[in-house]
């Protein structure tokens, strides 16, 4: 068999990116003919220290062992075919590994889902922004035979440095997602779903949550489901841990979903996928027109775009108003994923890149 090691920052089930980037399509590697490894940087324990601040100590204990397991990953590369990054090797502006492992392995794979060409750091680790560089993206892409990006945004990028550039879009597996029936509560659930370092996206949406709220009142509430909490003393914002257990039903608790974006460079290179998520779940979703969000949504057909406060406040109005409309938008939104964003319909685009590869030595 051949063997593909992925090469990521975090275990496997912690990572949102990871799980659908490219987690999800381990299995079916597996019964395609691959064995396949996975080896992350952090682990659960980490995890207590690295996205928080302070814990100076402990931070550079956690980097240290970073470097020995990417050292230890060096020296069994060519018992691999095929090495897959995904985003980096390390947290920090070098490329060494990304390099030794070029060398080591006759095919490397390189994937991303974000515009990390630009310095984004989380709140917790603003004072370790030295260490980052984004101009090691573009020698990672010359490093690696193929980089697999999840947008044309990300592919224009990409197309100046790299080898190889195949879009291919960040996907959901259907087979796992449990749809527990919507409206079994009396008030109106408005949903996000996020993690720490897109809380901020959230937060720039909380006046159109306000303008929602003095319209609806106690007709509405608001729901976030992410690593971190999100709180506004005149909302009435509900406040769940992200678990992978628990998804599906707190997913499912939503009767509209909501991916507002600011439109920055940044948010241009996001893969839309919370709105997708909704969209799995039957629920209608109201995005904000940046990047690859207007090439998912048909605005009225599959899902609203909104691109300024009073445009938020007439389409989130429209569907707490009409009950038939979320359901029928909400159909419309789970047959574009079923049919374009799904891991069902693509997942033998993604064997043969492995196929495609593994036949030229």
């Amino acid at each position: 068999m051949k063997k593909i090691l992925f090469i990521a920052p975090h275990r496997k089930g912690r990572s949102p990116g990871q799980r659908f980037r490219f987690e999800q399509y381990m299995n079916y590697l597996q019964n395609n003919g691959y064995t396949c490894d996975l080896s992350y940087l952090i682990s659960e324990n980490d995890d207590k220290y690295f996205y928080k601040k302070k814990h100076i100590l402990r931070k550079l204990y956690i980097f240290v062992k970073c470097i020995f397991i990417r050292i230890k990953d060096v020296v069994k590369a060519k018992q691999y075919d095929i090495i897959f990054i995904y985003r980096e090797a390390l947290f920090t502006r070098s490329t060494v590994f990304e390099y030794l492992f070029s060398r080591r392995c006759k095919h490397v794979f390189f994937d991303f889902d974000d515009a990390i060409f630009l310095l984004d750091v989380s709140e917790a680790n603003r004072s370790w922004r030295w260490l980052k560089s984004p101009a090691k993206i573009n020698r990672i892409m010359h490093y690696a035979e193929m980089t697999i990006v999840g947008n044309k945004y990300l592919y224009d990028y990409a197309v100046q440095y790299a080898q190889q550039v195949e879009i291919f879009p960040t996907t959901l597996d259907l087979d796992t997602i449990q749809v527990y029936p919507h409206g079994q509560h009396s008030k109106i659930c408005i949903g996000w779903i996020g993690s720490t370092t897109t809380i901020k996206h959230i937060r720039w949406a909380l006046p159109i949550l306000r303008a929602i709220y003095r319209k609806y009142g106690d007709r509405v509430y608001f729901k976030i489901i992410a690593d971190v909490e999100l709180h506004a003393d005149d909302l009435p914002i509900e406040n769940v841990k992200w678990q992978q257990d628990t998804e599906s039903r707190q997913l499912s608790s939503f009767d509209i979903g909501i991916m507002p974006l600011p439109d920055d460079q940044w948010s241009r290179g996001k893969c839309g996928f919370k709105g997708l998520q909704c969209m799995a779940y039957n629920i209608p979703v109201i995005m904000s027109p940046v990047g690859v969000n207007a090439q998912i949504i048909q605005d009225g057909v599959n899902g609203y775009l909104a691109d300024t406060e009073q445009a938020w406040l007439e389409k989130i109005s429209l569907l707490i108003d009409h009950p038939d409309l979320r359901e029928h938008i909400g159909k419309q939104g789970r047959l574009t994923v079923e049919q374009k964003y799904s891991f069902q319909a693509l997942k033998d685009v993604y064997l043969n890149y492995f196929n495609t590869a593994c036949t030229h030595a």
